[in-house]
């Protein structure tokens, strides 16, 4: 008797599509009106889509005019401290970056990503050559469901990237918003620590953002959006994350067992803290709208290269009463971690 079982090749429908180069921005431009097979996710993973309810939680908006200045910076000290540790993320308004910065940031990046197939195709490359890259998923080739978005990445330090490799459309425009988010990285940091008891450098002591990273991300529109995610179930690695968003929402953050959908702030950024701190789950939903979603993610860290440096819970903070909870580690041990998709499972290789 023939089997009735529909076989699948997902593998080789992964390697067909990421050698066509077309992106998931190049299928959509094709006209197509049904996601392919490789991007369909199982039930579980979508669960609380597209169900927020009225009067649902919405992460902290911080001010952070006046920081430099008592009694308003003790505030926004307070403010960072207790959003960080109740919900791992925040927006912050009036944080220095002037707004036709972040506009045009946003513009460059979305002209990029909606120029024809065959003129973005040669940047189409996994290899990051010269620090940049850009695909559809980091982690297409090992994923057991791919994503609804392409993005664009430049890993800007400890190794300066080839800025002549950054597609011209968006280069200097991302080059200013990397010296931006740098400044305000930096003042996170401090504010940071203060929240923490620390003096304010000790993050920058323990070169805690020495490595950086952008994405350049598009969600473009989905013709089936409650089959599929944007970006999956995900904690970010290093110490924070900056990201810069259009109107669209998409951005889901885990509290408790309810996903919140962040509302986007015109002038706004997103902060999280990542798990060098301790970081919360968050994803992307697909977008289902007639526009794309852009965002533009700036990842700050330790880098591997730092082997000599040990990372774990920190002796100002520990105590009898408040033993350490998880043992040291490297970057290196924590990042091939990570990248070997041991997500589950990856506080519980640092557990005492």
């Amino acid at each position: 008797m023939e089997s009735t079982v529909d076989y699948y090749d997902r593998a080789k429908d992964v390697k067909e599509f990421d050698e066509s180069k077309t992106g998931v921005k190049g299928l959509v431009d094709s006209g197509i009106t049904a996601i392919p097979r490789i991007f369909i996710h199982p039930p579980e993973n979508l669960i609380g889509l597209r169900s927020p309810h009225p009067g649902a939680i919405q992460i902290p908006t911080v001010d952070l005019s006046d920081f430099n200045a008592n009694p308003a910076r003790s505030h926004i000290v307070q403010q960072i401290r207790d959003a960080a540790g109740e919900f791992g993320f925040f927006q912050i308004v009036n944080h220095g970056i002037p707004i036709p910065i972040m506009d045009g940031t946003l513009s460059a990046v979305k002209s990029f990503h909606e120029l024809p197939t065959e003129k973005k195709k040669p940047h189409y490359d996994r290899s990051r050559q010269g620090g940049v890259f850009y695909m559809t998923n980091l982690d297409l080739l090992r994923s057991k469901a791919a994503t609804w978005a392409d993005t664009l990445g430049i890993e800007i330090a400890p190794v300066p990237p080839d800025w002549e490799r950054v597609p011209a459309s968006c280069r200097s425009e991302l080059m200013e918003w990397s010296m931006e988010t740098k400044k305000l990285a930096g003042v996170l940091a401090e504010l940071l620590c203060e929240g923490l008891g620390f003096h304010q450098d000790r993050l920058k002591e323990l070169k805690c953002l020495e490595s950086r990273v952008m994405a350049a991300h598009i969600y473009p529109p989905c013709p089936q959006p409650d089959l599929t995610l944007g970006t999956h179930s995900h904690t970010d690695p290093l110490l924070l994350t900056i990201l810069l968003q259009n109107e669209l929402e998409g951005l889901q953050v885990k509290i408790g067992e309810e996903w919140v959908t962040v509302k986007p702030i015109h002038g706004g950024l997103v902060v999280n803290i990542g798990d060098i701190l301790q970081s919360v789950q968050h994803r992307v939903a697909a977008n289902p709208h007639k526009k794309p979603r852009i965002s533009v993610a700036a990842f700050f860290g330790p880098t591997e290269k730092e082997n000599s440096l040990c990372y774990g819970p920190l002796p100002e903070l520990l105590s009898e009463e408040k033993p350490a909870f998880y043992r040291s580690f490297t970057m290196t041990e924590f990042i091939t971690l990570f990248y070997n998709k041991e997500l589950c499972a990856l506080k519980n290789n640092f557990k005492l």
